[in-house]
């Protein structure tokens, strides 16, 4: 199949660590710049499913079943948002499909990915990029954070330096300077605990817009409990698993004091990491779920003493962010462009990734 020479529209897919549901999203880029932003759209799962996939997580293999559920779905949302489209709209050329990590354990060099491109392909007859991530864990990277280059692309004109800090349900940074490669690596806990502590202990998802944090008080010595884990003293390039923390440190706290504390673990560690960059960044751009809760914002902003603002500043689209960033990477793919660097995975070289599925 040829490789398109100029910009096409691209949708991309993501479905993301906080296990909330699937985000889709079309741009017209040439995997270097973006053209054009189309249509996007969040797509919840619902609780059996959510319940299904919560339960595939930690196995590297076995999941069939839900691995043909959730491609189904995917294109069920492809088709959805494309539904929506304003007449003479053009239609994609090409879809981004990351999956859903189920297993990340990079110093094995495994990272699993459910999601079968070749069916989404066939169901939407357009191609897919599916398996991202393989191509970088292969030769030595963390497979994690793959945003970075496109949060590059955005960049182009905005006043440096800057970090975009991406709080699903885990939490990733990108440094950005003018004359340097971004530097890219995981911070910690996003709103994974604090999602799944909310839940536990009310049933509901998440913690809308902080307010139960806010009537909390902060545990310093569970928050340096969670500091002390080696993760957070460790150099980049590093990743984190949704698993490779749990609740058992808030164990015996109110629901209020819980979500405080464990914000404040999730904040905490996004300063600690500022001592990994070269240069303090002037200023913090939020995506994800996280930026929702202002009591997060408030302490990432107090924590920082630099300016904390979604991402929605800069006329980005924050909910869609990751999806558009999948679109981008699979022009990038196609088009043989790397998808990760050393600074930002750890691999050894600029690797490009990525598996072509045609319909």
């Amino acid at each position: 199949m040829a490789v398109p020479e100029g910009p096409v529209w691209v949708v991309g897919l993501m479905s993301g660590t906080s296990l909330d549901g699937i985000d889709a999203a079309l741009i017209e880029t040439d995997g270097e710049t973006v053209s054009a932003f189309g249509p996007s759209a969040t797509f919840p799962y619902p609780a059996d499913f959510r319940a299904r996939l919560a339960a595939s997580l930690g196995r590297p293999s076995g999941h069939d079943a839900v691995e043909a559920e959730l491609t189904r779905r995917h294109a069920d949302a492809v088709r959805d948002l494309l539904s929506r489209l304003p007449a003479g709209h053009p239609s994609p050329e090409l879809a981004g499909f990351h999956g859903h990590t189920v297993y990340h354990r990079p110093a094995d060099g495994i990272s699993v990915q459910i999601g079968d491109g070749g069916a989404l392909a066939r169901s939407l007859g357009i191609p897919v990029v599916s398996d991202f991530r393989g191509a970088d864990v292969a030769a030595g990277g963390q497979g994690a954070p793959l945003a970075p280059l496109y949060h590059v692309a955005l960049l182009a004109d905005v006043e440096l330096p800057v970090a975009v800090l991406n709080l699903g349900g885990m939490a990733n940074l990108t440094w950005v300077v003018r004359g340097r490669p971004p530097i890219a690596f995981d911070t910690g806990p996003g709103n994974a605990l604090i999602d799944r502590w909310v839940e536990r202990h009310t049933g509901r998802p998440f913690d809308e817009g902080g307010a139960l944090a806010a009537k909390g008080r902060v545990s310093k010595e569970l928050v340096a409990g969670y500091l002390a884990d080696p993760f957070f003293h460790r150099p980049p390039p590093k990743s984190v698993d949704r698993l490779d923390f749990s609740l058992v440190g808030a164990a015996g706290l109110s629901v209020e004091d819980g979500a405080a504390t464990l914000v404040e673990v999730t904040a905490a560690a996004v300063a600690q990491a500022v001592a990994h960059l070269p240069e303090a960044p002037a200023r913090w751009y939020v995506t994800g779920g996280g930026r929702r809760n202002r009591f997060m914002m408030a302490r990432l902003s107090a924590r920082m003493g630099v300016p904390c603002d979604p991402v929605e500043a800069l006329g980005w689209q924050g909910d869609s962010l990751e999806a558009q960033a999948f679109a981008f990477l699979a022009m990038r793919s196609r088009r043989g462009l790397p998808l990760s660097l050393p600074t930002t995975t750890g691999v050894a070289e600029p690797a490009t990734g990525g598996r072509l599925h045609l319909p």
